[in-house]
């Protein structure tokens, strides 16, 4: 039997390829936990209390009934009572949002009448409120 030359010989390199697929490998992990962990920097929030803001909401809601009943918010005002109020509203905030919610079976001169109103006292942001119809 023969031997081969190669085979008497001490090999004296170092095969780096498993080494550089693990360098690799921990170098993604690394990567990966650290990118986690620094997303969301844990901080002790201050406490608030639970009571109700003071401020009032901006947005006027003048509510008009089946029987012509006129509501500005939830306080039952005549035509009169409702323009003085809204023009103190809108010495206040000369950009006054109102909203007008009329019932369905109210009489259509009812809710013009209102909206002469809003355009006589130059109230441009306006909202009409209905019901998404449903098939």
């Amino acid at each position: 039997m023969k031997r081969d030359i190669f085979d008497e010989k001490v090999h004296d390199e170092i095969n780096v390829t498993p080494m550089l697929d693990l360098a690799w490998c921990l170098l993604l992990v690394f990567i990966i936990a650290v990118t986690a962990s620094v997303q969301g920097i844990q901080v002790n929030l201050p406490k608030a209390s639970g009571a109700p803001s003071l401020s009032k909401p901006k947005t006027k809601a003048i509510s008009i009934q089946d029987n012509g009943q006129i509501y500005i918010d939830a306080y039952p005002v005549s035509m009169a009572q409702l323009e003085s109020s809204l023009r103190q509203y809108k010495a206040a905030d000369p950009d006054l949002p109102v909203i007008v919610k009329g019932d369905g079976k109210v009489t259509y001169q009812t809710v013009i009448e209102v909206l002469d109103l809003l355009q006589r006292l130059d109230i441009t942001q306006l909202g009409l409120v209905t019901q998404r119809l449903v098939k």
